[in-house]
C-alpha cells in the first residue's frame, strides 16, 4: 500500500495549482502544498513569475484598448 502525502505535489499538479489560483481562491491545503513544493523547486517559481507576468501585460493592454 502506497503511503499518501496531503502536502505533496507534482510539478504539473502545482502549474495546475497556479493557474487556479488565477480564478478562485484555493483551501488551506492546496496553499500549503503549493507553499512547499515552491520552496522546494527550481521550474515552478519561474512559471509562477511568468503567469503573474502574462496577467499583468493582459490587464496593461485591456486599460490600453479601454483609453482609445
Amino acid at each position: 500500500m502506497k503511503a499518501t502525502y496531503p502536502l505533496r505535489r507534482t510539478c504539473k499538479e502545482v502549474t495546475a495549482l497556479v493557474i487556479a489560483r488565477e480564478d478562485r481562491a484555493l483551501p488551506l491545503l492546496e496553499r500549503l502544498a503549493l507553499r512547499l513544493h515552491m520552496a522546494m523547486c527550481q521550474a515552478c517559481p519561474t512559471f509562477e513569475r511568468q503567469v503573474l507576468t502574462m496577467r499583468n501585460a493582459m490587464k496593461q493592454w485591456r486599460a490600453y484598448t479601454e483609453d482609445e
